[in-house]
């Protein structure tokens, strides 16, 4: 069997969501799933020469144990016959999800866990995991049992040709068409060649431009279109600004598919712009692919 799709739950009602998702997606792919829960280690605070701390020593375990059975009878009754085990592991979420995506065909985690701040719009799990993790990372967010085509944000960058290769992918699939988006606008070229103020400085050929982002769009998909003839390809060039875009996009999507880092921004940074605000609005589930490393 193929590597397994890892789920993390933590009892709160996004990451029961985000079971039922990821029980789907191992069906999809016919392998199997993997429920994970961490247990966090208060090692910072027990005092110098106390006994090694145990989350059985305080009743954590079986509680725990509990919560992950209910949420795999709920992946039971959403994919039936799919292999299912859980596992509580002692460990930090964030570094025990890490590791385990480093195995998984798909990492599943909710967009919001019961840990954090109530006003934020995302967990640091989901974006720690997006600029960090290991293969591709669903956040399942927005309206609930999204249908619509899989909908793939084309950057034309190098480390975008994984996400282009996994949106084809899941539009076979799930048997659905792929809308291939590149959302262009006069910043989004090269606007000078010397001094000047980058700022400010806009390209002023906005014809030769826009012709120049469709041939970016067309060579980005072709090679995938002719090697996945049986998706239906939607080549969609949309001159606006990019996030609002394809936020407003998702809304008729049931699935985005986004590289971590486009061709714009700083070298630096593990996650791009347009990656974090999708996975902060985006209108239903976003998958963020990372490249080679």
């Amino acid at each position: 069997m193929s590597d397994p799709v890892i789920v993390g739950v933590d009892g709160s009602a996004s990451s029961l969501t985000a079971v039922d998702v990821a029980a789907r997606e191992a069906r999809l792919r016919s392998t199997s799933l993997r429920i994970v829960h961490a247990i966090g280690r208060p090692s910072a605070h027990l005092p110098s020469g106390a006994a090694p701390w145990s989350p059985a020593d305080h009743g954590l375990e079986a509680m725990v144990h509990g919560q992950l059975a209910r949420a795999e009878e709920r992946a039971h009754v959403v994919a039936p016959g799919v292999e299912i085990t859980r596992s509580v592991v002692t460990g930090d979420v964030i570094e025990v999800l890490e590791i385990e995506s480093r195995s998984a065909a798909l990492t599943v985690v909710g967009s919001r866990g019961l840990t954090g701040f109530s006003g934020l719009l995302l967990g640091s799990t989901a974006v720690h995991l997006a600029a960090h993790g290991h293969g591709p990372l669903m956040v399942v967010r927005g309206r609930p049992d999204p249908a619509g085509p899989v909908l793939l944000a084309v950057d034309g960058s190098p480390a975008g040709e994984r996400a282009v290769g996994f949106a084809f992918a899941e539009a076979a699939l799930r048997g659905a068409p792929l809308v291939a988006l590149h959302v262009w606008n006069t910043w989004s070229g090269r606007a000078y060649e010397g001094p000047g103020d980058p700022l400010t400085s806009v390209v002023a050929d906005a014809d030769r431009l826009r012709e120049a982002e469709q041939h970016l769009l067309d060579r980005t998909v072709a090679a995938w279109q002719e090697a996945c003839p049986q998706v239906t390809v939607e080549r969609r060039l949309v001159r606006s600004r990019i996030r609002n875009a394809l936020i407003d996009a998702s809304k008729e999507a049931g699935l985005v598919v986004v590289g971590a880092r486009g061709s714009g921004g700083f070298t630096g940074l593990l996650l791009g712009s347009v990656s974090q605000a999708l996975l902060h609005h985006a209108h239903c589930p976003v998958t963020v692919v990372r490249g080679k490393t």
